[in-house]
């Protein structure tokens, strides 16, 4: 799908309109995965990768530049890492608080869950959207990087 007309061409229309697309649908997996842990194991780190691939595309297909115009989300892939990494923190050693060991769960099995809406809230979620963040914001700032050499290289 990539015209090979030279070095560093540009790919394909069909790529681009993939790219353009394909964000939000994974976002919404990534939602998925990450809820299902009330009813079993969330799996944050999965759900990163999956958003994380989509934005990938969205910089192969339009460049590191124009994938911050397209997600201009993207420019706070710092903040949104260091959010995910002290969520995930917090909700791992909150339990300390009360005198608990780190990493377990609140509220405890048989205790009335926190609802929102029909969500149930619970540390392993927190945990999960916490890692989800982490996982999220360091791959976009890598891949931002790797754009920005690709970028560099071409000049």
């Amino acid at each position: 799908m990539v015209r090979r007309s030279g070095r560093g061409a540009a790919p394909d229309s069909v790529v681009r309109v993939v790219a353009r697309m394909l964000p939000a649908p994974s976002v919404m997996v990534a939602a998925a995965l990450i809820v299902k842990g009330y009813a079993e194991v969330g799996d944050g780190f999965a759900a990163g990768v999956i958003v994380a691939l989509a934005v990938s595309l969205t910089y192969v297909a339009v460049g590191a530049d124009g994938a911050e115009a397209v997600l201009p989300v993207l420019r706070h892939a710092p903040k949104i890492a260091v959010t995910g990494l002290l969520l995930a923190l917090a909700s791992g050693f909150f339990p300390l608080v009360y005198g608990e060991e780190p990493v377990s769960h609140q509220p405890a099995p048989g205790e009335p869950l926190t609802k929102f809406g029909k969500l149930e809230l619970f540390t392993q979620l927190l945990m999960d959207i916490g890692v989800f963040l982490l996982v999220v914001g360091v791959l976009v700032m890598l891949l931002h990087q790797f754009g920005r050499l690709r970028g560099e290289e071409k000049s």
